[in-house]
């Protein structure tokens, strides 16, 4: 992702504190977006044989970035919905949960704006 990127909505997401050339006229508040996924018991195993054999496990990349992605569109979504139009100072997460270990939790949190 580079280091600003915009939605159809128009929010800006940046990890950076503030936005070059754009101050910041309002502070709408902290936004999150969080995805849980399941791990899948087929690509579990092909990304075993995969770790065995060497190579990187496509499946589980697809899985993370569509999820990343997914979080990062809710927090758009809820920066939107409290007035704001750009999110700075985004932090990415990525935790293991679940009693087996068995599924992902994807957050991304920050900080609501108007530029």
């Amino acid at each position: 992702m580079p280091p600003e990127y915009k939605d159809a909505r128009g929010v800006i997401v940046t990890t950076t504190p503030t936005i070059e050339g754009q101050p910041i006229r309002e502070y709408c508040g902290i936004v999150v977006g969080e995805v849980i996924v399941g791990a899948n018991l087929f690509r579990d195993l092909f990304a075993n044989i995969r770790d065995i054999v060497g190579g990187r496990s496509g499946s589980y990349e697809r899985v993370l970035a569509d999820a990343r992605e997914q979080a990062i569109a809710e927090l758009q979504a809820e920066c939107a919905a409290r007035g704001g139009n750009a999110v700075v100072g985004i932090d990415l997460d990525y935790e293991v949960i679940g009693d087996t270990g068995s599924m992902l939790m994807v957050s991304a949190s920050g900080t609501a704006v108007k530029v």
